[in-house]
């Protein structure tokens, strides 16, 4: 045994062997009942690291190594195989590599030279002063807390399903980056999302593993004693210990509950056990551990957010646990829950109203009945905070909506969407003018541009480029770039994707008793050494919505379009169904029957258990990356960002981050057809245009090459795509929009409201229970006779009578919305005056408001008046959902 190893016996339900991954337990309990001489019992020998190699530690324990290739190749360049082994991850490598490699290591003067060259970028990346790109406007004691349900920063800590998770786990990455005072508080899963297999006829396998949580970036928070720090969590009839974990990502922390502990109930054990698993009152459960447990667990280790960001519904609960503080301090509800949303943001990232959490009013009645009295609400009160129109649930967006006053969907056509779906929370308002913001969504730069892009921007665009991230006219540089390095660098990474697609297919073709005589054929256009085949990537969730298999609408012109042998196409599809979601996972037998046909044969080929090594092969990898999802129902997207930043072309339906994306020269785009047209009408006129730009622009521009081998047209549309696309979709732009129209703004009301004792925000409760009282009886009325037409440069008066009752004409504010007439909503030109009350009365002792106006459009021109609440203190002007028109 090496001099000064650690070691721990463990039995094997529990141990994980050097070269081996994590089974399953009904796996292990399998191999356990078949052996014949009792248990079997694992000793994990750990080595100790030469003194010289003490940091490689501090480096597996920050997830910093999730965005830093350097970090990562240091751990891979001393046992490859094992690496792969373990997953990619630092920590798990350290306890099973081989002592005498890292004392090799430690001697290997090269080895250290790229060590130090690591430490010395990790060093300057931690010690750099904080608060920069805005961060700044912050005060110091601020502070941003991020809810959700998932976090996707690399494979090596697997609590993410999907596109949720990854822009969650940008998100802190670029706050890292901006050095923004933020934490992050999620759930610790034993078992991540599945990993799939497909078998020969194209069916998805789910396989779960458990995570051995000493082999994760993280860390048990504690006591200055020494103690876990813990929390109680009630449940009906029991109380749930949670415990805190900590991960460090850069400068941000990450904060992880756990409720698998001994002194828990076994089916609270089990709370936080699967990612998106078990059933409604399992997620109920969960979502009550994140949203509540999670108030509490900041509160335990002493975080003082000013600044609460709800990412999704999953985690709204989060809402009622603040309320319960401050009702506790002697506030009442409608006071705690106004300073409660005075610094809470929400983001909505689903495009149909079916895909918001809901539960059964009775289930939130037997959860909450304790929580109704704490808040001092009678049940009916509080299961109105989830009510929605004609709903008969708890609706969890609801509720988050209720319990803020900031609200965004992740693109501009999202913002709308949601604004309309939500528009019964403001009954009175247009769902142009309710508070639903937008943020499109981005993608963390220094994670999935490839690192051979680089280095090449290093050479031509300067050491700093990565200071001008979003700035869009630094990024008109990347055409200086020569076009031969240019599609070298593109060439290379498709070599690398290759690579791995090949890797991949082979353990699933040789598991599938395939032979090796038809894995040649399957992999045919497949060769790394000359990869000169127009390759493209489809590689997302396999949901019906995203449609996978518009591809294969009419597969006689699909024939034609790929059989090619002089133009050859090969289309690379991976993703995951959810393993309930039946007709997801048809999508993928569909796909499996084609790709077997001859014809189709080694030209479409399904790459198995996408996860985020895949991702970013594929994302750098592949010449054009297709999405084809049912418009308006892309949230936003963000996988055609990675490949974008990369030099790879969209093809996409207009939809999403697409929509803003799009400039007619950096890639392709199917606009959709009509919203009214049935499934099938849509699908098979979507796809005609889909046939259309391959086989009229995409394959034509690939193959139009030169003598130098590459096609200059391709190379020009590809330098567009990286100098339009990464400056504005990248998540340190995004989360400056959240920093600016959200954050600041937040802090800034949440110290309005708390300050003097909550005394604001008694005013803005009472204020609003006065105006909800009197505004039944508000009415108005024109005194004027409305003009049918004037000439330019004559001016308009317009007289309103409006009576309060009771309200005060500070109370309100009369409005008119003046616009042209027309049904182009671009040509608009909307304007807003204001009618002021002239300090008179009407016989009828109604207030007089009078606006003088001198119109400066020509045309014809329309008008609304309108009257709406208003006080100095609202957040949004239109928060009460209250207008009245004339």
């Amino acid at each position: 045994m090496p001099h000064g190893a650690r070691v721990r016996a463990l039995p094997a339900v529990h141990g994980i062997s050097a070269g081996t991954k994590i089974q399953s337990s009904a796996n292990r309990s399998e191999a356990n009942a078949n052996m014949a001489n009792g248990t079997t019992f694992l000793l994990e020998v750990n080595p100790k690291l030469p003194k010289r190699l003490e940091r490689l530690e501090e480096l597996s324990n920050n997830l910093w190594y999730s965005w830093d290739r350097p970090t990562r190749t240091l751990f891979a360049r001393l046992h490859p195989s094992l690496w792969n082994a373990v997953g990619h991850s630092p920590k798990a490598f350290l306890k099973r590599v081989d002592e005498e490699r890292l004392r090799a290591a430690a001697d290997d003067a090269v080895y250290l030279k790229s060590f130090n060259r690591v430490l010395s970028a990790y060093d300057s990346y931690h010690s750099e002063p904080l608060r920069r790109d805005g961060s700044e406007w912050l005060r110091q004691n601020d502070l941003v807390a991020y809810f959700c349900a998932e976090f996707g920063f690399h494979e090596s800590l697997p609590i993410y399903s999907g596109g949720l998770g990854i822009l969650a786990g940008d998100h802190c990455k670029a706050a890292s980056d901006m050095r923004l005072p933020f934490v992050g508080v999620g759930l610790l899963y034993r078992q991540g999302y599945f990993q799939q297999s497909i078998d020969g006829d194209g069916n998805q396998h789910a396989v779960y593993n458990d995570s051995d949580f000493e082999d994760l970036p993280i860390s048990p928070v504690r006591h200055e004693d020494g103690t876990d720090v813990l929390v109680s969590v009630e449940l009906p009839g029991r109380s749930v210990t949670v415990k805190v974990w900590h991960a460090r990502i850069g400068h941000v922390s990450l904060y992880l509950l756990d409720t698998d502990l001994e002194i828990n109930r076994d089916a609270d054990r089990g709370i936080t056990h699967r990612l998106y698993g078990g059933d409604r009152r399992d997620r109920l459960e969960q979502e009550i551990v994140l949203g509540i447990g999670g108030v509490r667990a900041l509160a335990a280790i002493g975080v003082r957010p000013t600044a609460w960001h709800i990412n999704e519904g999953h985690a709204a609960f989060l809402v009622l646990e603040r309320s319960r503080e401050l009702v506790s301090r002697g506030m009442t509800f409608p006071v705690a829950i106004e300073a409660v949303a005075a610094n809470t943001i929400f983001t909505t990232h689903t495009p149909v109203p079916a895909g918001h959490d809901h539960f059964a009013e009775d289930m939130i009645g037997e959860y909450f009945d304790e929580f109704c009295r704490e808040l001092t609400l009678d049940r009916d009160r509080f299961l109105s905070l989830g009510r929605t129109e004609g709903g008969h649930e708890f609706n969890m967006t609801a509720l988050a909506v209720r319990g803020s006053r900031f609200h965004n969907g992740v693109s501009r056509i999202h913002g709308r969407v949601s604004s309309e779906i939500l528009s019964s929370m403001w009954p009175e308002i247009a769902p142009q003018d309710n508070p639903i913001d937008f943020v499109t969504n981005g993608v963390h730069v220094p994670t999935f541009l490839a690192q051979e892009w680089g280095d090449l921007f290093d050479r031509y665009l300067g050491f700093d480029w990565t200071h001008h991230i979003t700035n869009p006219g630094f990024w008109r540089s990347v055409e200086s770039i020569p076009d031969h390095l240019f599609w070298s660098v593109r060439q290379s990474l498709k070599s690398q994707m290759l690579h791995l697609v090949r890797h991949r297919v082979s353990v699933q073709h040789f598991r599938n008793n395939g032979s090796e005589a038809h894995l040649d054929r399957l992999l045919k256009l497949t060769d790394p050494a000359s990869p000169n085949v127009l390759t493209i990537g489809f590689a997302r969730r396999f949901a019906t919505y995203k449609r996978a298999t518009l591809l294969l609408q009419n597969l006689d012109w699909l024939r034609q379009i790929v059989c090619d042998d002089t133009r050859p196409v090969m289309f690379l599809f991976a993703g995951k169904a959810h393993p309930a979601d039946v007709p997801g996972q048809d999508l993928i037998r569909r796909l499996t029957e084609i790709s077997r046909t001859p014809e189709f044969e080694g030209r479409i080929l399904i790459v198995e258990n996408y996860d985020l090594r895949l991702a970013r092969r594929l994302v750098s990898g592949v010449d054009v990356w297709l999405n084809n999802p049912v418009y308006p129902l892309e949230a936003s997207g963000t996988s055609g960002m990675k490949a974008g930043i990369n030099g790879v072309l969209n093809l996409s339906v207009r939809d999403g981050w697409w929509d803003e994306g799009y400039d007619g020269r950096n890639g392709w785009a199917i606009k959709p057809v009509s919203e009214h047209l049935d499934e099938q009408r849509r699908n098979a006129e979507e796809s005609n245009t889909l046939y259309e730009l391959l086989q009229d622009h995409v394959i034509p521009t690939y193959y139009a090459r030169t003598e130098m081998g590459y096609s200059p047209d391709w190379v020009k549309m590809a330098k567009r795509s990286i100098a339009t696309l990464l400056p504005r979709f990248n998540s340190a732009r995004m989360v400056n929009e959240y920093l600016s129209k959200f954050y600041l703004p937040a802090t800034r009301q949440w110290r309005k409201y708390s300050d003097s004792g909550f005394a604001n925000a008694r005013v803005v409760a009472e204020w609003k229970e006065h105006v909800r009282r009197a505004w039944r009886n508000v009415r108005m009325h024109r005194l004027d006779t409305a003009p049918k037409r004037i000439q330019f440069g004559q001016g308009v008066r317009v007289e309103v009578a409006v009576h309060l009752d009771g309200l005060r004409p500070a109370d309100v504010v009369l409005e008119m919305i003046l616009s042209r007439h027309t049904e182009l909503e671009s040509q608009r030109l909307t304007e807003r005056h204001r009618l002021e009350f002239d300090g008179t009365f009407t016989q009828d002792d109604e207030h007089r408001y009078l606006l003088e106006l001198t119109p400066e459009m020509c045309g014809k021109l329309e008008y609304t008046i309108c009257l709406y609440p208003y006080h100095v203190l609202l957040t949004h002007p239109h928060e009460m959902g209250m207008t009245l028109w004339l």
